[in-house]
C-alpha cells in the first residue's frame, strides 16, 4: 500500500503560534524596560494595545465570517509592536484607534495574516503620527525632558552613550533601552525566529550612508556620533522587531539585502535631511510598498526555465 499525498511531504515542526510568542516573548525585555522608566501609563497602554487588537481581529473575522484566529498571538504582536511605538504619555483611546487601524485596515481587510502589504503596527502607529502630531511628539514624563537623543543630536548637542544603552533618556516606550531591544533581537536570531541579515545591513547601511551624507554636506562625523544614531531612536527595534516581519519583507536573500540597503538609505535620508528626528518607521513602510518589486527581480528561475530559454533563442536563430 502505497500513500499518495500531496507536497510539501516534508514539514517544519514551527507554526505560526510558536513564532508569535517567541517574538512577543523577545519583546518583553524592551517593554518591561519601558515600564519601569516611564510608569504604569506606559503598562496601560500595552495592555490597551494587545486586548484591541485582539478584539478587533475577532470582530472582524465574526463580522465577515471567517475562522477566528486570535490564538495565532499575531494580534498580540501587532499589539505589542504598536505599544513600542507609543510615547509614554499617549492616552488609552490613541492605543485604541491605533489598533483599529493596524487591524481592521490594513491587515483583515487585504485579507488577514499573510495578505497585508505593509507592517500593521507601524501603519497605526504613521496613522496616529499624522493625526496626533503633537501628542505623539510630547515625551516628556514626570519632569523629564521631552527632548530625544536624535532631536538633541539635530541640534548640535551631545548625548551620552552610556544613557543610550541603559535606556536613561526620553522616547516610546520600547525604544530606549538599546541593552533590552538587543536582548530580545538576539533570542530572536539564537531560536532562528529571524535571519541577522536584515538587521545587520540595515542598521550598518543607515550609519554608512548618514557619514557620507554629512561628509558632502561639511559636517562633523565621528565614532561617537556615528555610534548613538545606531543606539538612538526606533532603529534597533526596527531592525530587530519590524523590517524583519515574515509578510511585508523579501524572502529571497538578495531581496533581503536589497530592501535593508533600501530602508537604510531612507532612514539616513529622513534622519539628516528630514524635518524630523526620526524616520525609521516611514522607510520600513516605504520598503514594504516596494517589496514586490524587489521580489520580482530577484526571485530564482523555476528548474529547467534557464535551459527552455536557451532552445527557445537556439530554435530561433536556425
Amino acid at each position: 500500500m502505497y500513500n499518495v499525498s500531496i507536497s510539501p511531504h516534508v514539514r517544519e515542526k514551527t507554526t505560526t503560534r510558536s513564532i508569535m510568542i517567541n517574538v512577543a516573548l523577545a519583546l518583553v525585555p524592551t517593554l518591561g524596560f519601558g515600564v519601569y522608566r516611564f510608569g504604569w501609563n506606559s503598562l496601560m497602554l500595552i495592555l490597551v494595545s494587545v486586548a484591541s487588537c485582539m478584539a478587533f481581529e475577532a470582530l472582524t473575522e465574526y463580522i465577515l465570517k471567517k475562522p477566528i484566529t486570535v490564538f495565532d498571538f499575531s494580534a498580540v504582536v501587532t499589539g505589542m509592536i504598536l505599544a513600542v511605538n507609543l510615547p509614554p504619555t499617549a492616552t488609552w483611546w490613541m492605543a485604541v484607534l491605533g489598533s483599529a487601524f493596524a487591524i481592521v485596515v490594513t491587515k483583515m481587510l487585504f485579507g488577514g495574516l499573510g495578505q497585508n502589504f505593509m507592517n500593521p503596527a507601524l501603519a497605526g502607529r504613521c496613522f496616529l503620527t499624522i493625526s496626533f502630531t503633537g501628542r505623539m511628539t510630547n515625551f516628556a514624563v514626570d519632569g523629564l525632558s521631552s527632548a530625544t537623543p536624535l532631536a538633541l543630536m539635530g541640534k548640535g548637542e551631545s548625548v551620552g552613550l552610556m544613557d543610550l544603552f541603559i535606556g536613561n533618556h526620553s522616547g516610546c516606550i520600547g525604544e530606549v533601552s538599546a541593552i533590552a531591544i538587543l536582548i530580545g533581537g538576539i533570542y530572536l536570531i539564537i531560536r532562528k525566529i529571524i535571519s541577522p541579515r536584515i538587521p545587520l545591513i540595515y542598521i550598518g547601511s543607515t550609519i554608512a550612508f548618514i557619514a557620507i551624507i554629512r561628509l558632502i554636506s561639511g559636517d562633523e562625523v565621528t565614532p561617537q556620533y556615528l555610534l548613538a544614531q545606531a543606539l538612538s531612536g526606533g532603529l534597533l527595534v526596527g531592525a530587530f522587531f519590524m523590517a524583519t516581519d515574515y509578510v511585508t519583507s523579501p524572502i529571497t536573500v538578495k531581496g533581503q539585502v536589497i530592501f535593508a540597503l533600501f530602508i537604510g538609505l531612507l532612514t539616513a535620508l529622513f534622519r539628516t535631511l528630514g524635518s524630523t528626528a526620526e524616520g525609521v518607521s516611514y522607510s520600513i513602510i516605504i520598503g514594504n510598498l516596494v517589496v514586490p518589486l524587489i521580489e520580482s527581480k530577484t526571485a530564482p528561475l523555476p528548474f529547467g526555465c534557464e535551459r527552455a530559454k536557451h532552445i527557445k533563442e537556439d530554435k530561433k536563430n536556425g
